[in-house]
């Protein structure tokens, strides 16, 4: 039933989240999972419909579908978020992996026993990619097409240049140790330069973070507090109802302070979002490595700016009568 569900669902995203599955390394039916996210995602939409609707007496249509598209999107971010973990993981043991296999083979191992033996507990997820590659090569497969089909199952740039670099080695016929050792030394350089690269990039980050998280909403919370003022107290003129002509007529804002604060929370929204994706750009380079700032910011800077409006209001509400 799940697999003829899933037939529902967009072709792209759903190929895209099969790509997901694959690189995240859930050993699932692909089409069994995304039937099953529909219709979970379906029932929880119901009961969110119904359920916070009736409570707070809004229409069901559009909070069904706000929940339903949320929770699909949750999903693609996790599935998202653990592909990169896990290629990051990957490229990280990446250069202790190569320079193990190295060692093996100078040992005088063949290339599947020097494979086999240099999948370490230590290594992780890419302990069974390597497990996988020296059983392929055992059973005859070709070294070469054997590691680039890790690729299919690792999403990492790093990763894939690297299969491409030593399968083209190996094709050429050169010297498969000397050529690991050598790509093992370029990675771990290539690291070092990044490291610099984050350290120099961190104020940056800090700045964006601080102007998301606390400076808009403490000037959010100023300036909506002014603009009830400016608003009760253009609605509280009285006009003498003998002057029949005048260059200036007082009419009451149009805007209420409800559609203001509504307004801000929506740009806090925004900002947030739009700021962790920038953060994640600088940080790692892919405007996804920002997603986990999303929580952290939003947590932050809404309830901060109904706290600094709740303060300036006892603080200074009293000078206006309020």
């Amino acid at each position: 039933m799940y697999r003829f569900i899933a037939g529902f669902y967009p072709k792209k995203i759903r190929e895209s989240l099969i790509n997901l599955l694959a690189y995240s390394g859930i050993r699932i039916d692909p089409k069994k999972f995304i039937g099953f996210t529909l219709v979970f995602g379906f029932l929880f939409s119901l009961v969110i419909g119904f359920g916070i609707g009736f409570l707070i007496k809004k229409p069901f249509l559009p909070l069904f579908v706000v929940s339903f598209f949320l929770f699909e999107m949750i999903v693609y971010l996790r599935l998202v978020l653990s592909t990169d973990k896990k290629g990051r993981f990957v490229e990280s043991v990446l250069p202790d992996a190569l320079q193990l296999m190295s060692s093996n083979l100078r040992a005088g191992l063949t290339t599947d026993k020097a494979l086999l033996l240099s999948a370490r507990p230590e290594f992780g997820p890419f302990k069974d990619e390597i497990n996988m590659v020296g059983k392929e090569i055992a059973m005859g497969k070709q070294v070469d097409k054997a590691l680039l089909d890790m690729t299919k199952r690792i999403k990492s740039k790093k990763l894939e240049r690297t299969m491409e670099l030593i399968a083209s080695g190996i094709r050429s016929g050169g010297e498969l140790a000397a050529l690991l050792d050598q790509t093992a030394s370029d990675l771990r350089n290539q690291e070092i330069v990044d490291r610099k690269v984050r350290a120099s990039v961190n104020m940056y980050i800090i700045f964006i973070f601080v102007a998301a998280g606390l400076v808009a909403p403490i000037l959010f919370g100023l300036s909506s507090f002014l603009s009830e003022i400016i608003t009760t107290s253009i609605t509280s003129i009285d006009v003498p109802s003998t002057v029949t002509s005048s260059p200036m007529k007082m009419t009451p804002p149009e805007i209420s302070i409800g559609f203001i604060i509504n307004f801000i929370v929506t740009l806090l929204i925004t900002t947030s979002i739009l700021a962790s994706l920038i953060l994640g750009l600088i940080s790692t380079g892919k405007e996804k490595g920002g997603i986990k700032f999303i929580l952290p910011l939003l947590v932050i800077s809404i309830p901060l700016f109904f706290i600094v409006r709740y303060g300036i209001k006892n603080m200074l509400g009293g000078l206006f009568g309020f």
